[in-house]
């Protein structure tokens, strides 16, 4: 069997979990690192073996005769030059969330990739979780009847200053909405299968936060079908101890993930008890990464079609964009409004 060369960009914390599950896939190999450190590199090498090592993707891409994929697991920034280096030599791209810090920004690269049809695929790794796909079932077999509101805390204290989490949330704009609140945004349209229609938001920053913009969000939706979801997320907590909590109210009784990673359970109106939802064995940002991989592979190798596509992620994008804008104008902010601002075939979207 062949095996797909990924050249892996990016050798911070996201990305030694990537090279950690490159290494377990019986269907790819690394090919070479790029990273602008040198010891990032070096101590990839030491890790997880020896390949070519380049300080960026368009250098790697450049000199290297065979590459099959490339995964971007650098920051969100700076990223159309490697873009534009893949699709021409037609690598099939993977690029961490979120694909840009902007939707317009993300909406051109997307257009780049499609008008040269080289696979963009963005590594929304928590819709890969057995908890997602439980609730997913749940909901389809109306286990607790048709969901009709929500609410979705995240709580925690994020130490923008340690050593292994990446250092450049601590100056970027509303940080919490960009790099956390992404991935929640992306799980309710994912999970409930409905599409956003209108936002009320307000992000602050409370006084001992170490982060240069928000880190608090607070916002209602409006989704397709009268769902309505409550959602309060926080990177400045000020309780060392996380709390996640996801509780969908159904007609006839309710869903609750009471952890970010399992904890599933369900109960009906009349119960007294809530019924545990049985789950696999979890390898926390790897099984779940794994899975994401395979539907890679999946798309690139075997033909299949292209999960959590650039277009899609546009969409999720535009609920970050909509809850800033709701903020900073301090008013409901329709979806619609959002994606109407862009041009070209990102415009299309909103039909």
């Amino acid at each position: 069997m062949t095996r797909l060369r990924i050249l892996l960009a990016g050798l911070g914390v996201r990305g030694r979990y990537w090279a950690e599950v490159i290494q377990r896939s019986p269907r790819c190999e690394i090919a070479a690192y790029a990273d602008p450190n040198p010891a990032a590199c070096q101590a990839a090498v030491t890790q997880f073996g020896p390949r070519p090592t380049f300080a960026s993707a368009e250098e790697a891409l450049a000199t290297l005769p065979a590459v099959d994929a490339l995964i971007l697991a650098n920051p969100p920034v700076g990223r159309e030059s490697q873009v534009r280096a893949a699709i021409a030599r037609r690598v099939p791209l993977l690029i961490e969330k979120p694909l840009a810090l902007s939707l317009a920004e993300a909406a051109h690269l997307v257009a780049l990739a499609e008008a040269a049809d080289v696979p963009l695929m963005v590594g929304l790794n928590l819709r890969y979780l057995a908890v997602t796909r439980q609730t997913i079932r749940l909901l389809a077999e109306r286990t607790v009847g048709e969901a009709a509101f929500a609410r979705f805390t995240y709580e925690r204290y994020r130490d923008g200053h340690r050593p292994d989490l990446n250092k450049y949330p601590l100056t970027m704009d509303q940080p919490m909405l960009w790099e956390q609140s992404i991935h929640h945004f992306d799980l309710l349209r994912f999970v409930y299968g409905r599409e956003p229609l209108s936002v009320q938001c307000h992000t602050w920053n409370p006084p001992w936060s170490m982060y240069a913009s928000d880190a608090n969000v607070s916002a209602l939706w409006q989704f397709e079908g009268d769902l309505f979801v409550t959602y309060h997320g926080t990177w400045q907590g000020n309780w060392n101890t996380p709390h996640f909590e996801w509780r969908t109210e159904g007609t006839a009784g309710i869903i609750t993930q009471r952890d970010q990673f399992g904890a599933l359970y369900y109960a009906r109106r009349d119960e007294a008890d809530l019924t545990p939802v049985p789950l696999p064995p979890h390898e926390t940002w790897i099984t779940e990464t794994s899975a994401l991989l395979e539907a890679f592979i999946g798309a690139v190798v075997d033909g299949k079609p292209l999960e959590c596509s650039g277009r899609d992620h546009l969409r999720s994008l535009a609920m970050v964009e909509a809850c800033a804008l709701s903020s900073r104008e301090e008013r409901t902010v329709a979806l619609s409004e959002v994606l109407a601002q862009l041009s070209g075939e990102t415009s299309q979207l909103s039909a």
